[in-house]
Formats: structure tokens, C-alpha cells, sequence
């Protein structure tokens, strides 16, 4: 029988930052949900898809083969036979990724792969609704968040250090925008799962929130994980 991990929270929240440590911790596989949710987003950009389109989005999905490799323990996602995992943070492959990820066709097809995936090794998995849809049964969830302005400025000085010129306060709008959009979406909102621990990060290390966590998923193995 597989260990998983649930780690939910809104965008920008580091899970998945923390998710990769406690994996490489516990020698846990680590599954990047919201990257397969880009590169469907990224299919449905090549394919001149408008995000408001949701029959053409549920037409055209079924079409999208996405799988998950492993290079030297890094995560690789594979769109029909191409490595795109370069290409899945660009800013409208996340607004797309918001805007169709609430799809049910497009939920259901990703979920299954996430799914399979926890059932055959040890995982820790970051998401929006990991612990309340695609792993309700995790013996571990935590629900990991941090203020909007701390997020926003986590983000602003991501991008400085890329060298990419962005406005803080922009980032700000659109990081509440982004909340708003997944909290009430019809399709598995994002929400706290009445058994997940809540971390926030907001005055916290990124060492600290992994040893939390790591703290948290020790005491429940001693009680009978």
C-alpha cells in the first residue's frame, strides 16, 4: 500500500517549492498537478483555442496526451511525445491553466493520470483540490497558504532575479484575481479539506514550512499513518 501526501493552497503559496523538498526528504515521488493543468493549457494555445470556449475546450482535450517522466529526479512533463516542461511557466500558460483547468472534461482526464500515479508509489502532491478530489484519502494533507501581499511580493522578486520587469501591484490584482477564480469555480474549488493541517507560510522559512510538514507527517506515522 502507497503513502500520499495531499499539499493544497492558492497560487503562489510555494507548494510546490515545498512539496519537492519533502519528497526528496522522505525519498517520495513528487507530482506536479498544476504543471500537467499547463500543459493542457499550453495544448489548447497551440491549438488557437479562445479560454472562453468551453465545447471547443472539451473537444479538443481528448486530444492531449500528457505524461510524466523522471530526469535525475526532476519532474518532466511530456505533451504528445515533447518535453514542454520549459515552456510551462510563461504568463499565458497560466491564465489559460486558470481559465480551463475548471473544465470538467479536462478534470477528469488529468485526474485519472494523477490519480494512477499516487496508487503506484509514494507521492507528495500539490494542487487545489488534491486532498478534497484526487486524493481524498491522503494519510497526509496540509493546506498551505500565505497572504496575498507576501505572494505577490514572492513573485515579484522571482521575476527581478529573471530579469523580467513587472509591477508589484499588478501582481497583487492578479494573484486575487486568481484566488477569486479558484475558489468559486463550479468544478472542484479550491478549499480547505476538513482533515488537512493549515500551514501559513507567510512568516515562515522555506526550511521551516519543510520541517513542519515533515513534523506533521512523522506524528501521524507514530499514531498509525
Amino acid at each position: 500500500m502507497t503513502t500520499n501526501i495531499a499539499i493544497d493552497g492558492p497560487a503562489g503559496a510555494g507548494k510546490s517549492t515545498i512539496a519537492k523538498r519533502v519528497a526528496r526528504e522522505l525519498s517520495f515521488i513528487y507530482v506536479d498537478t498544476g504543471a500537467m493543468y499547463r500543459a493542457m493549457a499550453l495544448y489548447l494555445l497551440r491549438q488557437n483555442i479562445e479560454a472562453q470556449d468551453t465545447a471547443k475546450i472539451e473537444e479538443i482535450c481528448e486530444q492531449a496526451d500528457i505524461a510524466i517522466a523522471y530526469e535525475s529526479g526532476e519532474q518532466q512533463v511530456i505533451l504528445n511525445g515533447e518535453n514542454v516542461t520549459a515552456y510551462l511557466r510563461a504568463e499565458e500558460v497560466g491564465k489559460m491553466a486558470s481559465a480551463s483547468s475548471p473544465n470538467a472534461k479536462v478534470r477528469e482526464k488529468l485526474v485519472a493520470l494523477q490519480q494512477k500515479l499516487a496508487r503506484e508509489a509514494d507521492v507528495v502532491m500539490d494542487g487545489r483540490d488534491i486532498g478534497t478530489k484526487v486524493l481524498p484519502d491522503a494519510a497526509v494533507k496540509i493546506y498551505l497558504t500565505a497572504s496575498v501581499r507576501i505572494r505577490a511580493m514572492r513573485r515579484y522578486q522571482e521575476l527581478q532575479r529573471e530579469g523580467v520587469s513587472s509591477s508589484l501591484e499588478e501582481i497583487e490584482k492578479s494573484i486575487q484575481k486568481r484566488d477569486e477564480q479558484d475558489k468559486n469555480r463550479e468544478n472542484s474549488p479550491l478549499r480547505q479539506a476538513e482533515d488537512a493541517v493549515l500551514v501559513d507560510s507567510s512568516e515562515m522559512t522555506i526550511d521551516q514550512v519543510v520541517e513542519e510538514i515533515l513534523s506533521i507527517y512523522r506524528k501521524n506515522r507514530e499514531s498509525g499513518l
